[in-house]
């Protein structure tokens, strides 16, 4: 559990939780999901201290839960954000670094290998509480990176500190559903590869449980990303709901809330969207995959077809001829055989030309 100062000019990190409330800029407790458990009596006690109000039995149990979906709910003290990040899991990165892609131990790997865990937030006015899981870069890299931005309040734009946790958990947020874009790169390879295995005519797909697994991975990432929209549209209706602020410098800071409210909510669609055109991708290959087979099998028939249509007049001749008869054209001369022959290959030459120019034979 490690515990941060910020403040308009610096971010500090507390070598423990401190016993009040600093005077300037608010509080930003960041832990792990065991951490919080564990430690959850301290934390829910200085709440009391600092903001008069505790964390809800209910919410405390989400916080805990690995697998809770985004959602978002309130109370008079604080709001609180469960959402669920998309993101590979270190393993699956490595797939490429290995040289393993482009197999189907790589693709069905790495399908299995999205980490969809949960980031609790709970938002109180001058407290921010965020649960992580136990491997989540999203406190680390925050961290590292409101560190690095301590230059007594010159950033500008995206690099300036935040004003409030709300400000905070947006930027995380936000942050989560950028980092789907390695997870984008993964999906999309694989996908592809999929989708060249099932079109290759010189292939026998049969890695169906594999494509299986790709279709119900897209759906789960589908589900999770509806959650996620939904749930950052319910902060946007709460957050307009809030009462309206008298000072200038407050509504300044509720109005660029809402617009990096709205651009979270328009990187989750953009997101929802891509998972949507993999999916659809997906069931696309599968159909052009029966397609083509059906193709390959009417090129099949069309040639058997043909090569029975030459044979037939060589079998009608060499029926005539095979008939238990004495008196029959040219069956007491010496070149009796030899006309036939000639007479079957120019049948069987014509009608090789005539399927031919038709197109009923052709190099595939």
């Amino acid at each position: 559990m490690r515990f941060f100062h910020v403040t308009g000019e610096q971010f500090l990190e507390l070598p423990e939780m401190p016993t009040d409330l600093p005077a300037v800029g608010f509080l930003w407790i960041g832990s792990a999901r065991r951490e919080f458990e564990v430690g959850i009596a301290g934390v829910q006690a200085q709440l009391q201290r600092w903001t008069g109000g505790q964390l809800v039995d209910l919410h405390v149990s989400d916080l805990l839960n690995n697998q809770l979906p985004s959602h978002y709910d309130y109370t008079s003290w604080y709001d609180m954000m469960v959402f669920r990040r998309l993101a590979a899991s270190p393993g699956a990165a490595q797939l490429f670094v290995d040289g393993e892609h482009g197999t189907l131990a790589a693709a069905r790997r790495a399908l299995q290998s999205i980490d969809t865990s949960p980031v609790g937030f709970a938002v109180f006015d001058r407290v921010l509480v965020t649960v992580h899981p136990t491997e989540c870069p999203v406190r680390d890299h925050f961290a590292l990176r409101l560190a690095s931005l301590n230059v007594n309040g010159e950033g500008r734009g995206n690099s300036r500190m935040p004003a409030s946790p709300a400000d905070l958990m947006l930027r995380m947020v936000n942050h989560m559903v950028d980092s789907y874009l390695d997870l984008r790169r993964l999906l999309t390879r694989q996908l592809g590869y999929l989708q060249q295995e099932l079109l290759d005519p010189k292939s026998r797909f049969r890695d169906w449980p594999v494509l299986l697994e790709s279709r119900n991975a897209l759906h789960l990432l589908e589900d999770t990303c509806e959650d996620q929209r939904s749930a950052v549209q319910e902060w946007i209706d709460a957050l307009d709901e809030w009462p309206e602020e008298k000072d200038a410098h407050a509504r300044r800071e509720r109005e660029l809330l809402r617009v990096r409210s709205r651009d979270v909510l328009e990187h989750v669609e953009r997101v929802l969207a891509h998972v949507r055109r993999l999916g659809e991708s997906a069931e696309t290959a599968v159909q052009m995959h029966f397609s083509a087979l059906g193709h390959r099998t009417n090129d099949i028939m069309r040639t058997l077809t043909v090569l029975t249509a030459i044979f037939l007049p060589l079998n009608l001749i060499t029926g005539f001829f095979g008939m238990n008869f004495d008196s029959m054209p040219l069956i007491h001369s010496s070149t009796g055989i030899w006309i036939a022959i000639l007479a079957m290959l120019g049948v069987g030459v014509s009608l090789v030309g005539y399927f031919w120019r038709k197109r009923y034979l052709e190099s595939a």
